[in-house]
C-alpha cells in the first residue's frame, strides 16, 4: 500500500514504518536519519564515506548504513524501494542517484522540506510552531542570518539561526527549549531541493530575502539560469515580508515574480536615501521608512554610520546587510533599540575581512570567505589599490568581469590555484598594468609561505596584503577555514622572522573589520 505523503505534514502525524533512503552523512545527513528513526521510520543511510563516529552512531540511533560509491548505479536503493529519499545539498542534480530517483514513483526531499512538515514537535506559548525567516543570496547569508537573530533576540523573542550556517534546521526544530522564530540560512542547493517539493511540504515563511545574485555554484546547478531560479523560490509563499536589495535588479524581479500570500509586502533595502517602505542610509544615519505608521513623511532612526564604524561594521556590503537584517527583524516587531543594542554587541566571524596583523607598515587582511567574484568585488572595494591574493576551484565561474573591474585597481596580484591559468590570462587581457606573481601549486603546507613570500617582497609601506580568492578552496586546502588559518600562520611566521632580524615590528596583531558576508 502506497503511503499518502501528503498526510506527513506534523510531528504527531504516523510515520512508522515509513522506507527512507538518506543520501550522504555529515552534519545533515544525521540530523535527517536522526529525526526519521525518532519517529519510527525505517532509515537506510548512503554514503561514499563516513567518519568513524559517524559509522558508530547510525546503528545507535537505529538506522542501516551502507556506503559505496554511489555514482556506480542505483542498485543499493533499488534493493531497499524506498518511499522517499532525502538528499543531502551537496548531491547535485545531474548525479546519477538522483537522476535515477527522479525517473521512479519516489518522493525526493531535502532536509529543509523534512523540517517544515514536522516543525510543531515543540509548540510556542501560543500553541504554534516557531515562525520561519528565510534568508539566501550569493553573499552575506551568514552574515544576515547571524545579524537577524542577534536582533530578534535582542527583542526579547527566542530566535536560533540555523540551516545552511551550520546548524540543521531538523536540531532547531527538535531542540526541546523551543524557539519563536527560526531564522533560516538557505543555500541554492537545499533552495533546488524545495523547488521538487509538493504544497504540503513547502515552507509558509513570515520573511524572506535574497541579498543579492551574482554567479555561483555553475557546475552544480547546470547554468546561470537554474542558480537563479532556485534563489527566487526562497520568497514562495511569504506572509509578510519580502525584503530585496535595491540596488540588485534580480532581486526585485524575484520579489515582482514570486508567488507570495496575499497581503506579503516588498521591502528594499540600499545604501541610498528610503522611499517608503524601504530601509536606506540618510545622511550617515541607517533609517526605516517601511514599518512605521507615517512611513511616507517621516523615518525612524536604527544606527549610525560612524556608530557601525565603531564596530568594524561600516563596510557598504555589512551595512548592506544589517539594513536587510533590520528588515527582517522589524517585520517581527523588533524596536530601534533592540536593533542598535545589537549591533553594539554583535562581531564578524573570521575570515570575513579580518585584519590578522599590520607589521611593518602592511596591512594582511584574511578574507578567505570571498569563494566567488561578488565576494571578492566587495573585498576589493573595501581595499582599494591592495596586493590581492586569487585563485583556487574557479566552479565554472568566469573571472573576467572582476579582474577587467575592481581586479584592475589592485597594486598587484599573487595567483594561486588549480584554475590559476584563466585567472593569469585574465588579467594579462584585461588588467596589463597589474603586477601579476604565480604560485605554482605544491603541498598545501607550503602554499601559503610562498604567497606570503611573493607578497612582502613587493609591499611597501601603507599596502594591504588581501586574500579574498574569488573561488573555492578545495583543489588545495581543506575548507575556506583551513585557507584563512593557513594564511594567518604564515603571516605570523614571516612577522616572527622580520622580529628576529630586526626588520619590522608589529604594530598590532588580531582584530576584526568587515566581512564580505559570503
Amino acid at each position: 500500500m502506497t503511503r499518502d505523503l501528503d498526510a506527513l505534514t506534523s510531528w504527531h502525524a504516523d510515520w512508522r514504518g515509513l522506507r527512507v533512503a538518506v543520501l550522504g552523512l555529515s552534519v545533515t545527513g544525521f540530523s535527517v536519519a536522526d529525526t526519521l528513526t525518532e519517529l519510527g521510520a525505517e532509515v537506510l543511510v548512503l554514503s561514499e564515506s563516513a567518519t568513524e563516529e559517524y559509522e558508530r552512531l547510525v546503528p545507535l540511533i537505529g538506522a542501516r548504513l551502507w556506503i559505496g560509491d554511489l555514482g556506480s548505479g542505483p542498485e543499493p536503493l533499488v534493493e531497499f524501494a524506498p518511499e522517499i529519499v532525502i538528499a543531502s545539498p551537496g548531491f547535485a542534480p545531474a548525479h546519477p542517484v538522483i537522476a535515477w530517483v527522479r525517473t521512479q514513483p519516489i518522493a525526493l526531499w531535502g532536509d529543509i522540506e523534512l523540517a517544515w512538515r514536522v516543525r510543531d514537535k515543540v509548540l510556542r506559548d501560543d500553541g504554534t510552531p516557531a515562525e520561519w525567516v528565510l534568508i539566501t543570496g550569493t553573499n552575506g547569508k551568514t552574515t544576515t542570518t547571524q545579524l537577524t537573530a542577534t536582533m530578534l533576540v535582542a527583542g526579547g523573542l527566542r530566535a536560533a539561526p540555523c540551516g545552511n550556517i551550520g546548524v540543521p534546521v531538523l536540531d532547531a526544530v527538535r531542540d526541546p527549549g523551543g524557539f519563536d522564530v527560526l531564522v533560516v540560512e538557505l543555500s541554492s542547493h537545499q533552495l533546488w531541493y524545495l523547488g521538487l517539493s509538493d504544497p504540503a511540504g513547502q515552507p509558509v515563511p513570515w520573511a524572506a530575502t535574497c541579498l543579492n545574485l551574482a554567479d555561483d555554484h555553475l557546475v552544480w546547478h547546470g547554468s546561470a539560469e537554474a542558480y537563479r531560479e532556485a534563489k527566487a523560490l526562497v520568497y514562495r509563499n511569504t506572509r509578510a515580508a519580502c525584503v530585496y536589495n535595491k540596488a540588485d535588479e534580480a532581486t526585485q524581479r524575484m520579489v515582482e515574480d514570486a508567488d507570495v500570500i496575499e497581503g506579503a509586502r516588498a521591502i528594499g533595502f540600499g545604501l541610498g536615501i528610503p522611499g517608503p517602505s524601504d530601509l536606506g542610509v540618510v545622511e550617515g544615519i541607517l533609517a526605516d521608512r517601511a514599518f512605521l505608521d507615517d512611513r511616507r513623511n517621516s523615518a525612524l532612526e536604527l544606527t549610525t554610520v560612524a556608530d557601525l564604524a565603531a564596530h568594524g561594521l561600516n563596510a557598504p556590503h555589512i551595512v548592506q546587510n544589517i539594513l536587510a537584517a533590520a528588515a527582517l527583524s522589524r517585520s517581527l516587531g523588533t524596536e530601534p533599540a533592540a536593533i542598535r543594542t545589537a549591533l553594539d554587541g554583535f562581531r564578524l566571524d573570521a575570515h570575513r575581512i579580518e585584519v590578522i596583523a599590520r607589521a611593518g607598515g602592511i596591512t594582511w587582511v584574511d578574507d578567505s570567505k570571498a569563494t566567488n567574484p561578488h565576494a571578492a568585488q566587495s573585498s576589493l572595494q573595501a581595499f582599494p589599490g591592495a596586493i590581492w591574493i586569487v585563485g583556487g576551484d574557479l566552479k565554472g565561474v568566469d573571472l573576467t568581469d572582476l579582474v577587467a573591474g575592481a581586479g584592475a585597481t589592485a597594486r598587484a596580484a599573487v595567483v594561486i590555484g588549480v584554475d590559476r591559468d584563466h585567472v593569469l590570462e585574465a588579467f594579462a587581457r584585461h588588467a596589463p598594468a597589474v603586477q601579476v606573481l604565480e604560485v605554482v601549486p605544491g603541498d598545501t603546507e607550503g602554499v601559503m609561505t610562498r604567497v606570503v613570500e611573493l607578497a612582502a617582497g613587493i609591499a611597501q609601506e601603507g599596502d594591504t596584503v588581501l586574500l579574498a580568492p574569488a573561488a573555492a578552496s578545495f583543489d588545495q586546502f581543506e575548507s575556506y577555514a583551513d585557507r584563512g588559518h593557513r594564511f594567518a600562520e604564515a603571516v605570523r611566521q614571516w612577522i616572527d622572522q622580520g622580529r628576529s632580524s630586526d626588520q619590522g615590528s608589529t604594530d598590532d596583531a588580531g582584530g576584526t573589520t568587515p566581512d564580505t558576508g559570503a
